[in-house]
């Protein structure tokens, strides 16, 4: 695995331990739910910017973000 590679795996764990844990959740659930909405990718693919930010920024973000995307599918 490339240096990059890995970091941008490290920083998606990262990710999801620190929502897991900030909503009380399970590993499972919090990986289903990133699934359902594409926050895996949404992480990946803005990486860059992303990883700069501190986590409870981080978990704000993706809040925001999987409430966008439950809207969009509600309608």
């Amino acid at each position: 695995m490339k240096n990059k590679e890995l970091e941008i795996a490290y920083f998606l764990s990262f990710c999801i331990e620190q929502y897991k844990h900030k909503h009380q959740m399970s590993g499972n659930e919090t990986v289903s739910l990133f699934d359902k909405y594409d926050i895996l990718l949404y992480l990946e693919e803005n990486f860059e910017v992303l990883h700069t930010q501190g986590h409870q920024w981080l978990i704000e973000e993706i809040d925001e973000l999987i409430n966008e995307r439950r809207k969009e599918i509600s309608l």
